[in-house]
């Protein structure tokens, strides 16, 4: 498999995941805190997909999605249009509001737009610096596979927060594996 084909691949099981999480999931279950002033559902799952938009987004110098094709006023939130959700305390997450549909929405959108910048990645571009805040400066591989393993655990966190919700709730049970 070629570098490429496995940046779609690990990318394609975080959007996989998504869906998974969010499919015909209530929309009020989505902003629940499990306990006060912890993540929700809609705020892990916006959080993880506005970090794959903003870093993908500079590391091959395009602008985001979140902006440049309006999911930030979609949205509506009351936060800063460049915000991620680094640093988020109580107010901020429980600021993200949202249903399943919106996020679906926004993932698919930056989903493409990530697949078709990692289509034109190979070996070479894996050591290009990207970021050179950093001490060692991060390269586009580093970025890649920081992002990917920050959104796995991030729907990760979801997928658990959902099951643990709906048992709560009485909600539908979840295999596993979802």
């Amino acid at each position: 498999m070629d570098v490429a084909g496995l940046l779609a691949d690990g990318y394609s099981r975080i959007a996989g995941s998504v869906h998974r999480v969010l499919q015909d999931v209530d929309d009020d279950l989505l902003s629940v805190e499990p306990e006060p002033g912890s993540n929700t559902i809609a705020w892990l799952v916006w959080h993880l997909t506005r970090v794959q938009d903003d870093h993908l987004a500079d590391a091959f110098g395009r602008g985001q999605v979140w902006t440049s094709d309006g999911w930030v006023e979609r949205f509506g939130l009351p936060l800063p249009a460049e915000d991620t959700g680094y640093g988020h305390g109580p107010g901020e997450v429980a600021a993200v509001r949202v249903g399943a549909d919106l996020l679906v929405g926004y993932h698919d959108a930056v989903h493409a737009r990530s697949a078709a910048l990692l289509d034109t990645v190979d070996a070479d571009a894996l050591d290009r610096v990207v970021d050179t805040r950093w001490d060692p400066p991060v390269t586009l591989g580093v970025r890649l596979v920081s992002v990917l393993a920050d959104d796995l655990q991030h729907i990760g966190q979801a997928a658990y927060l959902r099951g643990l919700l709906e048992r709560r709730t009485g909600g539908q049970e979840r295999g596993a594996d979802d």
